[in-house]
């Protein structure tokens, strides 16, 4: 592995931690403040190795991270928003074909993919204010970045994929299911 590969595969694990860590924060600004670095470091990431979709998308994650930080002035959960992100996120698929010339094959075309509906549906879960509903969709999101980044060998990107589809699944236990079964034992009382 080359040096700018080592650097590369680095930033990605920095941008790993910052994500990690934003689970940690006390505050929704917190989260938000460190996802957003995340974002930044792992647009980097990708795009060192010439993961074009992934690039483009965390530098629109960047952007989605100041305006939901932002939320109450930017009234992020207008519709008009997701229509926005969502047109960005498709347009970033056409570039990585058109301008950046990826051989749309039909592998590329169905990987290069994955992450953008990974965005929309991310996106999506954002407009709501429970966390029930952001693990649900997120059940959905993150095993289509996992994906993704294995074919990217983003090793800080799987790690972090990896670990937010192990939390998903632990919170989805301990407060969506848990929940769901002391209703039912206190409705047969």
């Amino acid at each position: 592995m080359s040096t700018y590969e080592l650097v590369a595969q680095g930033i990605g694990i920095v941008a790993m931690a910052m994500n990690c860590v934003s689970y940690q924060q006390k505050t929704q600004k917190g989260v938000l403040f460190c996802q957003l670095f995340g974002s930044v470091l792992f647009a980097v990431n990708f795009l060192m190795l010439g993961a074009i979709a992934g690039g483009l998308l965390n530098l629109i994650g960047v952007f989605r991270a100041v305006v939901f930080l932002y939320g109450e002035k930017l009234r992020a959960k207008h519709l008009g928003w997701l229509i926005s992100f969502g047109s960005l996120y498709v347009l970033s698929y056409v570039l990585v074909f058109s301008v950046f010339g990826k051989e749309p094959s039909v592998k590329n075309l169905m990987i290069e993919l994955l992450p953008v509906i990974g965005m929309v549906l991310t996106t999506v879960s954002f407009r709501f204010a429970n966390a029930k509903m952001t693990r649900r969709f997120g059940i959905f999101s993150s095993p289509l970045w996992l994906i993704y980044n294995v074919f990217s060998f983003s090793v800080g990107a799987i790690v972090c994929e990896s670990l937010n589809l192990v939390s998903i699944v632990v919170g989805t236990v301990r407060h969506d299911l848990k929940k769901k079964n002391r209703s039912k034992v206190e409705e047969g009382k």
